[in-house]
């Protein structure tokens, strides 16, 4: 019985965006710093647990933006992601430092950041405040972009060539046993 109530209690951390238009709402009454961040998520990894633990400390809120499945495709090719946006969103959800997680079909996440105005925007260190989607939004506001340091070596693209890479040591070693 334990199990399931907290698999609900995971579930109940993926809301649409009307519904957390609602919450912010509530947020802001209260005097809440929400922090907002996206991506992708398809293979967590380190970088991915450090990076989400820093942009939580920088509020009291955070709101992941998930890249649905059609707009990963769009983005990153047709054969990402590694794992459907179910999943994805509902491994984000086990993460104690993430509040709420959203998922968006556009390429980008304006329209989520246009809808919450969250109070700190955050972005990894691959970027720099002029590409990230949406800082003019949150500083017209009197919020912040905050861009956190890149983890090196750490992303999903570089555990997917590592695999191929094993996969394809793997095969000539069993080629050569048969």
């Amino acid at each position: 019985m334990m199990r399931k109530q907290t698999l609900q209690q995971l579930q109940h951390k993926i809301k649409s965006l009307d519904e957390l238009k609602v919450l912010r709402d509530l947020w802001a009454r209260e005097g809440k710093t929400l922090v907002f961040t996206n991506g992708v998520f398809d293979l967590i990894h380190r970088g991915h647990v450090e990076y989400l633990a820093q942009a939580r400390d920088l509020g009291d809120i955070l709101v992941v933006g998930l890249n649905s499945d059609h707009s990963v495709k769009r983005i990153k090719g047709p054969t990402r992601p590694i794992q459907p946006q179910e999943d994805r969103a509902l491994i984000l959800a086990a993460f104690q430092f993430v509040d709420y997680i959203t998922i968006f079909h556009e390429d980008t996440p304006i329209h989520v950041i246009t809808t919450l105005v969250p109070d700190v925007l955050v972005k990894g260190g691959d970027y720099t405040i002029d590409t990230v989607v949406g800082h003019d939004i949150v500083e017209e506001h009197g919020g912040k972009t905050v861009i956190l340091p890149f983890v090196k070596d750490k992303s999903s693209t570089s555990i997917i060539e590592r695999i191929l890479k094993t996969q394809g040591t793997a095969s000539k070693t069993t080629e050569g046993n048969t």
